[in-house]
């Protein structure tokens, strides 16, 4: 039996056009989908869960818009859903996020985390790795293959892997994607793992689980419910004010739409004419030179 627990995000669905207006985000009409990369780790979740038992827990953190992710989740076959209410302080900041993600993955004690390699949206993909520091969890990041394997079928490996050995009942055998190549890696469990493209291919809700959805347990959790810990690596017993672990570390002040892009320019001549032009635009236009 495994306990899984899926960090998902609500971003723009990746066919909507960003407008930006007054300095930031006009969200008012856009379509907001799961994460893409979460997709992944929903669907090897669930596909976990179906080959050795257990639940798949979906959580995010957002306003409550964010609940329609998780009825999504639920629909495609997570079994409870939970909805940290971040209260709009976060903003962009991935450090608080993890903070609170971390502090509510706690006392769920899951076998699994399954996390996005990264978000579509802000291109960020340090949060799930921040949730597996504050945790202690081993983490294996990029996976595109995904195995629970016992203690003695990992004996058989470790030679092979090259490992030290890590006393554990179970292990997950991750393939990972790296730089073109994939390395083959195992790490005990509990621990987290975020997903590549190419992982799977995740299943779209059925109406009979849009159906089962609305009966399944979404529960919304306040910031204030949360007990803080600070990074497991420094000071882990030490309790830290959520006040303070919770403040933002990052602030975006305003966002700016590029430029509109110039006309091209048509340089005549010779070669060496034309090479001589090109120097000097970007001398004098470009300011590279």
């Amino acid at each position: 039996m495994l306990k899984i627990v899926v960090l998902l995000k609500q971003t723009f669905d990746t066919e909507e056009k960003i407008i930006v207006t007054g300095g930031s985000v006009d969200d008012s009409a856009a379509k907001f989908i799961i994460n893409p990369y979460d997709e992944y780790a929903l669907e090897e979740a669930i596909r976990l869960r179906d080959q050795h038992g257990g639940q798949v827990i979906a959580v995010t953190c957002g306003p409550e818009r964010t609940q329609d992710a998780l009825r999504t989740a639920l629909a495609v076959g997570a079994d409870e859903a939970i909805r940290l209410d971040d209260d709009g302080s976060f903003g962009d900041d991935g450090y608080a996020a993890a903070a609170a993600l971390a502090a509510l993955v706690k006392p769920l004690e899951p076998d699994l985390v399954l996390a996005g390699l990264f978000a579509v949206d802000s291109g960020a993909g340090s949060v799930a790795l921040q949730v597996a520091e504050r945790l202690g969890l081993p983490h294996a990041s990029a996976a595109v293959k995904v195995s629970v394997i016992a203690a003695a079928e990992r004996a058989g490996l470790r030679a092979a892997l090259n490992e030290v050995d890590i006393e554990a009942d179970r292990y997950a055998l991750v393939e990972r994607d790296v730089e073109g190549d994939t390395e083959t890696v195992t790490i005990p469990l509990p621990a987290l793992i975020t997903a590549q493209q190419g992982l799977n291919e995740p299943r779209y809700p059925s109406l009979p689980g849009i159906m089962k959805a609305k009966r399944k347990p979404l529960r919304t959790v306040a910031l204030s419910e949360l007990a803080v810990n600070g990074p497991s690596t420094d000071a882990a017993a030490a309790s830290l004010s959520p006040a303070s672990d919770l403040s933002p570390r990052t602030v975006r002040t305003r966002l700016s739409a590029p430029p509109p892009r110039a006309a091209g320019k048509k340089l005549a001549g010779a070669p060496a004419e034309q090479a001589s032009a090109l120097t000097e635009l970007l001398r004098t236009e470009a300011k590279l030179l």
